[in-house]
């Protein structure tokens, strides 16, 4: 659940969507479905009881939906594994298109839910009320479900980005935790010219991880407006990220090593990849993949441009949404409210190693206190809950987002494999989704 954001999937899913939006969104059951209006409404549909069909891959749901069931005895819950990211949102696209088959509530990351909103088979949750839930999230991951004036979910967990680094081997080089880019860059070179087979970090492209780093860049290079897009690959922050980083890039002081594989987990125990720049879900990634490391890493805030404001990004995460096929959506919009505000519910996720969305849990004493022995019992959720209220605001994905990210590899991808300038595979890149998406009935414009 909480690795970087997956880039495979298949042309059909996007068309799909698109097709389902501009057909008049003929696969969705239409008005509130077998909902209502409000939160009186939420709570009678919770006392009266009834069946649920839950998709998700989060490691905590089985637990959760049973302490669900304890607490409203009268509903019973069938939690389905439909596949994990985009095996999901296949199979849910191809529910939306028959127009059944899709569980009353499903899992799905932020990058993909515009596409799904869109194709306007998600149930509006602000008619129940849960527009007032908004000052219990932080406003990076409110962001990410409130689009256009709808609520089509509400937040499960976050990634606001922080850096993770092996303090033991910058202490062995001497080498200053960096608080800019450039001085990011001059600790690369210093690690790599003192031992050639470290690097400061491991990126061999990946969509996800770009579209975070323009994001704190400042770049905001998708504008939507309904099926009205302008992409702009070559805006001020973007061409700033891709400046920057094109200095590890064409100087080959990055890892050549894909995540999540064996020999990046034993790189980050070894001491061969000296930072990650990642999601806070992070730790939980590299205490159970690279044991070796334990004692030897610590976490620091995101570099910045100035070195002077703190501003991050999201990296994952996701949401809970009541798809509008739900014959029941006043009890799945419960089942939701329950399953990503309750306490119960909360701890019982991070508990798995989610990182929360809810303000009160990442202000709580018990959470700021906690010190991890992989990371010398230092207190990391200070700095990673630094990092969630510096997100910065404005961000928006593509409506065809996972699409956008399947074909990446071709684009982006190339100039990270040619060790060259990564804005021309930016370029590239912006003139395919130009171009597919003006094919699939968006009316796309580049700048």
């Amino acid at each position: 659940m909480h690795k970087r954001l997956r880039t495979i999937v298949g042309a059909a899913l996007t068309t799909v969507a698109v097709t389902a939006a501009l057909a008049g969104c003929s696969s969705s059951t239409g008005g509130t479905g077998g909902g209502g209006g409000n939160a009186d409404q939420v709570d009678a549909a919770l006392k009266a009881g009834g069946t649920l069909t839950y998709w998700s891959w989060t490691p905590s749901g089985a637990a959760q939906v049973a302490a669900f069931e304890k607490a409203y005895p009268k509903v019973k819950v069938k939690l389905v594994n439909a596949g994990t990211g985009n095996d999901e949102y296949t199979k849910l696209q191809n529910a939306v298109k028959a127009g059944s088959g899709a569980p009353d509530v499903a899992q799905v990351e932020y990058f993909a839910l515009p596409q799904f909103a869109l194709a306007d088979s998600l149930t509006d949750l602000s008619q129940y009320g849960f527009d007032d839930l908004k000052s219990k999230y932080t406003s990076g991951t409110w962001g990410s479900v409130d689009l256009d004036g709808k609520l089509y979910g509400l937040p499960q967990d976050s990634g606001p980005m922080a850096m993770f680094y092996n303090k033991t081997l910058f202490d062995k080089y001497s080498i200053a935790v960096p608080k800019t880019w450039d001085e990011y860059i001059a600790a690369a070179k210093k690690l790599h010219k003192a031992d050639p087979s470290a690097y400061i970090n491991s990126d061999t492209g990946d969509a996800g991880f770009t579209t975070s780093m323009i994001w704190q860049a400042g770049g905001r290079p998708f504008k939507v407006d309904g099926t009205k897009v302008t992409v702009n690959l070559q805006d001020e922050g973007t061409k700033k990220w891709a400046d920057t980083w094109n200095e590890l890039v064409e100087n080959k002081l990055l890892a050549q090593t894909p995540g999540f594989t064996d020999d990046w987990y034993k790189q980050l125990a070894g001491g061969e990849i000296a930072t990650q720049i990642s999601g806070a879900w992070f730790p939980g990634v590299i205490e159970s993949g690279a044991k070796g490391g334990s004692g030897d890493w610590a976490v620091a805030p995101i570099p910045t441009y100035d070195g002077k404001t703190a501003v991050t990004a999201e990296n994952g995460g996701g949401a809970q949404v009541v798809m509008k096929q739900s014959k029941n959506q006043a009890l799945a919009a419960g089942f939701v409210k329950w399953l990503n505000s309750s306490d119960g519910s909360v701890n019982t996720f991070l508990a798995s190693g989610g990182f929360p969305s809810t303000t009160a849990t990442l202000t709580s004493s018990d959470f700021l206190a906690t010190k991890p022995d992989y990371f010398s019992k230092q207190p990391i959720n200070e700095v990673l809950k630094g990092a969630s209220d510096s997100v910065a605001s404005g961000w928006q994905y593509l409506p065809f987002q996972v699409y956008a990210n399947s074909i990446y590899a071709d684009t982006v991808g190339q100039s990270y494999a040619n060790f060259s300038d990564i804005n021309t595979g930016l370029k590239a890149w912006q003139s395919a989704l130009v171009k597919y998406g003006n094919e699939q009935g968006f009316t796309v414009s580049a700048k």
